[in-house]
């Protein structure tokens, strides 16, 4: 079950090294393209895809919740992608959402800012003005989501085993030293766990998907742990009544055996005063 996850500045050229890489090692792609390809078995069509790109809600409106839940709903897909094993995971803060297991290899695409404008200007037939403008943004963006989701700097090098300056070296050497490290036998390590660890992220993304879309509970963010098929989960609600929906949403979870949940009901009226 081999895992590769890429994460990249734009204007690299990461994507035709991390094509090239799939196509050697005969590894699926997990990208854009073939997120959009299974989003519809997941409920996702192509206008809500484009909404949702790697930026943080904030959990204000139902709109940010649903924006949430669907973020998690590309996390799964992704997540079954890996279950099917042999697969490199391009972008969506991969490295991270399986941080858990160690025998995954997470590589990394840097390049000084002013050659990756050239890059991306020569490559979308655009102003460099306009190349430095969306690069900026892009960085912000990924960076913002890195941290907001996973609490880690995305350019923190501790957090991949492998970071390549497309600028100071070529595609084939790059190319090459990826393959030659995916061959590494304690990326075989481990699968056992990996799987574990995928099934349980997968399920504790379904119930926290499940208290998002819900009307009937302000979410605000519980900690959700799994164990097997055991949900624990802990935080705050505003009533009884929403306690018990909290709980009922997360036993109608499919694959759910058991439910803990250590929801503490505050009463905001009796703090007034």
């Amino acid at each position: 079950m081999a895992v590769i996850t890429i994460s990249r500045e734009m204007g690299t050229g990461a994507y035709q090294i991390a094509r090239e890489v799939a196509k050697r090692l005969k590894h699926t792609l997990v990208d854009g393209n073939k997120i959009a390809e299974l989003a519809p078995r997941y409920g996702l069509d192509k206008e809500l895809l484009k909404r949702v790109d790697e930026k943080p809600p904030v959990y204000i409106t139902a709109e940010d919740r649903m924006h949430a839940a669907h973020l998690n709903t590309i996390e799964i897909i992704i997540l079954d992608c890996v279950k099917q094993g042999n697969v490199i995971l391009y972008g969506r803060g991969a490295q991270d959402l399986l941080s858990e297991v160690e025998n995954i290899l997470r590589i990394r695409f840097i390049a000084p800012f002013e050659h990756r404008v050239e890059n991306f200007s020569e490559r979308e037939w655009i102003d460099p003005d306009l190349a430095r403008e969306l690069i900026r943004k892009s960085d912000h963006q990924r960076g913002g989501f890195i941290h907001f989701y996973f609490n880690r700097d995305w350019n923190d090098s501790l957090g991949y085993d492998l970071t390549f300056n497309t600028e100071r070296m070529s595609q084939t050497a790059i190319i090459e030293s990826i393959i030659a490290a995916a061959k590494d036998s304690r990326l075989k390590e481990g699968e056992e766990r990996l799987k574990r660890v995928i099934d349980e992220t997968i399920l504790a993304k379904r119930v926290e998907t499940a208290f998002l879309k819900s009307a009937d509970i302000e979410y605000i963010r519980f900690r959700i742990s799994v164990s097997g098929k055991v949900v624990s989960f802990s935080g705050h609600v505003h009533s009884e009544e929403e306690k018990r929906e909290a709980i009922r949403l997360a036993t109608a979870v499919e694959g759910v055996e058991r439910v803990e949940g250590d929801l503490q009901v505050l009463n905001y009226k009796s703090h007034k005063g």
